[in-house]
């Protein structure tokens, strides 16, 4: 085993993942998959409060999560432990590919949308990327997402005339934030900038500390508004 794929394998077992689903079978075999690939699978759930109070317990890294949930939707439990930890990633795993079931779960906090006709491989690489703080969307949705940005960022709040000064970003975070709102992962702004893909995360945590932002998704919304994905 090579060095890089000994850290890979030490990174995925630092990974914390709870998996939610109200279908026994399905949630059972996504875990013992997950389980196999390496990731420490510390909880499951059946339905939207168990999720919640679960999740709570237990402080999970990524919760891949089922949007048709009984006793409360997915999207609720995405927006109640989102808005309690921002700092947890949501991976959504639905049989829905509609448009509004994907911008309503990004739009309560979800990080990534992946629909259940994804192979195994596909879902433990998408694991991975949410906890890196990726967007991981099946092919086609990472688009409609920046395209439903693009369109709120057209009429965008307006500021409040007391408002602080935006705070002033450096250089290179201004070159990864600009990269970011194109839609480019971590890897890609890496091998474009020629960095390690770890400082392409300082980066980014540095401009989300910064600009007081939770998650990526904020920030290429933040990026958008301030036409930074057409420079």
């Amino acid at each position: 085993m090579s060095e890089e794929t000994e850290a890979t394998a030490e990174q995925t077992r630092s990974i914390k993942v709870m998996v939610v689903d109200d279908h026994p079978m399905w949630r059972d075999a996504v875990a013992r998959d997950l389980t196999a690939a390496g990731y420490d699978v510390v909880a499951t759930a059946g339905d939207g409060p168990q999720a919640v109070r679960r999740a709570r317990a237990v402080g999970p890294h990524v919760l891949v999560l089922d949007l048709n949930l009984p006793g409360m939707p997915g999207v609720q439990v995405c927006k109640e432990l989102v808005g309690a930890d921002p700092g947890l990633r949501v991976l959504v795993l639905s049989a829905s590919g509609e448009h509004a079931d994907v911008l309503e779960a990004v739009k309560s906090g979800a990080t990534g949308y992946l629909l259940k006709s994804a192979s195994t491989e596909e879902l433990c690489d998408a694991v991975r990327r949410t906890a890196a703080g990726d967007p991981v969307f099946t092919p086609g949705l990472a688009g409609l997402v920046l395209g439903e940005y693009r369109r709120l960022a057209s009429d965008p709040a307006p500021t409040a005339p007391d408002e602080p000064k935006a705070p002033q970003l450096t250089e290179r975070e201004t070159e990864v934030l600009r990269l970011v709102a194109k839609g480019l992962s971590y890897k890609q702004i890496a091998e474009r900038l020629v960095i390690s893909h770890r400082t392409v995360q300082n980066h980014v945590q540095n401009t989300l500390g910064k600009l007081q932002l939770h998650n990526r998704v904020e920030l290429v919304r933040y990026a958008i508004e301030r036409g930074l994905d057409d420079a």
